[in-house]
């Protein structure tokens, strides 16, 4: 079968589903921007940016900035596309993100494919991310109908596609009933076996300092420290979790240029609002910041952890939890969507409200106090991972049926 995946920065989430149907013989390209590493057996064609100029972007309608974006990056794709199309090439399959309206056009150029569409995210008004913490502002009608035209791209790939997949079940459930009819529930999975507690235990600053098992050192990262992943509660909770614990550190990794949602009020990165807010209150000599670490050292600090927060909007989960849980973290995650089909309050982990700052504080605090009370927790954080968001004996075998089973009957399996 000849496989097609699109995705602008490929692989992406299809990393382990490319190659394993590679070595399982199908004939697998990839189209993207992006030039990483290459896959085995993985043949990349690279499609060039679109031009997005400010000038460009100020003059389409302010609902229509994410479609027009998505539309240029359509029409590269599209060009680059063609040009394979030209040379004679037809994929059975195509497999592409929604994202970024890579596949707007796919059905137009490949009439006879199948296309599968990864689904992260869809936009609404109520119950996720638009409207849940107050510090973006009041809700307006203005917002409602920006929010809602945020889906016209997704929308058009959707109606061509023959079927979808989404990370967790309420992911899945954002979406309107008629694609979730023709949907998946298959997350990217993690490998559990490279990802476990028994790797390295101990970080070390950049200073010397060092820290191991048992020491009181609490953990965050996000791809941006930022409002959505929480990051200024947990900053307010560090306040309060110093004066209950004055020996505790804590580590925190994540870049601060872009954020989800915006920037902060007044402006400026999410980390500089942060710190104004905490200024003279906070002892930054004990919190330690990380723009960025390696994979393998990010899971070091998630063994060495005595207690891992993850907060987050209801929006789409991150893929450092259940790493964090994979590790045998003892997670304290914030009480909302999707967070609450992952962790169980005092089964795998702990959850608290997500806008209590006091709560955060006092949860670390006892978690660190009885870290004997948290072996059951990782134990069970990390089962929980390995039964329902492995890599290698659940999640790929998924992928990899359902793809084979769109292509060869053009319906899904789910």
């Amino acid at each position: 079968m000849r496989v097609l995946f699109i995705h602008q920065n490929f692989p992406g989430q299809f990393r382990h589903v490319a190659a394993a149907m590679a070595a399982s013989g199908h004939e697998v390209s990839a189209l993207a921007e992006a030039q990483n590493p290459p896959i085995a057996g993985v043949t990349l064609y690279r499609y060039p940016a679109p031009e997005m100029s400010q000038e460009a972007q100020a003059r389409a309608h302010p609902y229509l900035r994410r479609l027009d974006s998505h539309l240029r990056r359509a029409q590269m794709v599209a060009r680059a596309a063609t040009q394979l199309r030209q040379r004679g090439y037809r994929p059975e399959l195509i497999v592409s993100h929604i994202g970024w309206g890579e596949s707007m056009f796919m059905r137009d150029i490949f009439p006879q494919a199948r296309i599968v569409l990864h689904c992260e995210y869809f936009f609404r008004a109520q119950g996720g991310d638009v409207g849940f913490d107050p510090i973006y502002g009041e809700m307006t009608l203005d917002t409602i109908a920006r929010t809602r035209m945020l889906n016209t791209g997704q929308l058009v790939q959707l109606e061509a596609a023959d079927w979808g997949m989404a990370p967790t079940m309420w992911q899945r459930s954002r979406y309107p009933d008629w694609v979730q009819a023709k949907m998946s529930v298959i997350h990217e999975g993690v490998d559990t076996i490279a990802i476990n507690p028994d790797g390295p235990a101990g970080f070390t600053l950049p200073d010397g300092r060092s820290f191991r098992r048992g020491d009181p050192l609490v953990t965050y990262t996000a791809r941006h420290l930022e409002a959505y992943r929480g990051f200024h509660h947990f900053m307010e909770a560090l306040v309060t979790l110093q004066k209950l614990r004055p020996d505790a550190h804590a580590v925190v990794v994540g870049g601060s240029k872009g954020a989800y949602g915006g920037p902060p009020p007044g402006g400026g990165t999410w980390r500089e609002w942060a710190l104004k807010q905490v200024d003279g209150r906070l002892d930054l000599t004990r919190v330690h910041f990380f723009d960025w670490l390696r994979h393998d050292q990010l899971h070091t600090l998630f063994r060495v952890s005595a207690a891992h927060v993850y907060l987050t909007f209801p929006f789409v989960l991150s893929w450092s939890v259940l790493e964090a849980m994979a590790c045998g973290a003892a997670v304290l995650g914030s009480a909302t969507a999707p967070v609450q089909e992952v962790i169980a309050d005092g089964v795998n982990g702990r959850l608290v409200d997500f806008f209590d700052s006091d709560a955060i504080a006092h949860g670390l605090a006892d978690m660190l106090a009885n870290p004997a009370a948290l072996v059951p927790l990782r134990t069970a954080a990390r089962a929980s991972v390995v039964e329902h968001y492995d890599l290698q004996s659940r999640c790929l075998p998924q992928w990899v049926t359902l793809l084979e089973g769109v292509a060869r009957s053009g319906s899904g399996l789910g």
